[in-house]
């Protein structure tokens, strides 16, 4: 076979010698350059989360290490995460947000990647404070989620300044998806609407603060207080001798227990019915409904009450109407609310019956 003559292959343009050395160092200097500024910053942020008080790292992700200058970045500790209170508290809430929203087909799922945007807050507040937010339905750019929380959290505010609640949450701080100012936020208006449900007490959570000063990543520890007790997010702070009582006398607490119990046993023994454990038995209101009718001497209509309540929402009916009935016979409204003893709370119950005890108790 013949050979085929073959065209000599082009010779790339010589490069001046200090021409291409330059280049290459340059890039190869550039490059070096950019891979340990992420990686210092990345192990920098590794280290500053890695502390004895938060040993687990399966939260911390390489963008959250990835600060400008001065910003700073809010975590909660991973183990913190696992505290049981703390899952209690972030079910409770996820619970009623589902409850509440229930007519809108609304299902949340992850508080912090539901709730940034501002939609499912805006419909929070309509159904929660009966009113119309002035913000577009949909909004999908960054700025216009946060001009709809603007506006929503502005409603917020509103409602809760002159409580003069401390605001531990931003615009800013709910859009980064902060699960601390997001719990905040929640926790304050279960306390501002009295939401049905029963928020677990002194709810402590360790934080890690991360900021980026000169360069270097920085990192403290802080303890935030999400709930503390039931009496004071729910507003009562006037204490009482029901307080004194749990307090510092516990040993007459059983006294005034059975003196309670043989007052409403001298009536509800009328209808053959029979207490033995106070914070129990009233939980579902039945009895304090019965209870009502005897000492004003009528009989309440059944359909106006669940004679066999089932779900928390038919005991909290129960519960609201005995109170009604309550103000209806000159008493004052009660200081416990009803979901309170719906849930057991014996403070509450004690403080229901020692209220008829004191008006009714020489009622035969």
């Amino acid at each position: 076979m013949s050979s085929v003559p073959r065209s000599p292959t082009p010779r790339p343009r010589r490069m001046k010698k200090d021409e291409s050395f330059l280049g290459k160092l340059g890039g190869t200097l550039a490059r070096k350059r950019r891979a340990r500024e992420v990686s210092d910053l990345q192990e920098e942020g590794k280290n500053a989360i890695n502390s004895p008080m938060s040993p687990a790292l399966a939260d911390v992700h390489p963008e959250d290490t990835q600060l400008e200058e001065n910003e700073e970045r809010t975590m909660i500790d991973p183990t913190s995460k696992e505290d049981p209170k703390f899952k209690e508290l972030v079910k409770v809430l996820l619970d009623w947000i589902n409850d509440v929203l229930v007519e809108e087909r609304i299902i949340v799922k992850q508080l912090e990647e539901d709730l940034y945007d501002g939609q499912v807050l805006q419909k929070l507040l309509e159904k929660l404070a009966g009113c119309k937010l002035n913000v577009a339905e949909v909004t999908q750019s960054e700025i216009g989620q946060k001009q709809k929380l603007q506006t929503v959290l502005e409603a917020v505010h509103d409602l809760l300044r002159p409580r003069g609640w401390a605001l531990r949450w931003s615009v800013d701080s709910i859009h980064g998806k902060n699960l601390v100012a997001i719990l905040h936020l929640l926790v304050s208006l279960a306390m501002h609407f009295r939401a049905p449900i029963r928020l677990p007490e002194h709810v402590t959570v360790q934080v890690v603060v991360v900021r980026k000063r000169e360069g270097l990543l920085h990192s403290n520890h802080i303890s935030e207080e999400l709930t503390t007790t039931t009496e004071m997010m729910m507003g009562r702070f006037e204490r009482d001798a029901f307080d004194t009582l749990f307090d510092h006398a516990p040993d007459k607490l059983s006294v005034v227990k059975k003196s309670l119990i043989t007052f409403v046993n001298k009536h509800l023994n009328k209808l053959n019915l029979e207490v033995t454990e106070l914070e129990t038995q009233f939980a579902d209101g039945v009895y304090l409904v019965l209870l009502m009718g005897l000492l004003e001497d009528y009989f309440v209509p059944l359909h106006n009450f669940y004679l066999t309540p089932e779900s928390f929402d038919q005991k909290v009916h129960n519960v609201s109407f005995a109170f009604e009935l309550m103000l209806d016979g000159g008493l004052k409204k009660p200081k416990a609310r009803p979901e309170d003893v719906v849930n057991l709370d014996l403070k509450s119950t004690l403080r229901v019956l020692y209220n008829l005890f004191t008006k009714y108790k020489n009622v035969e």
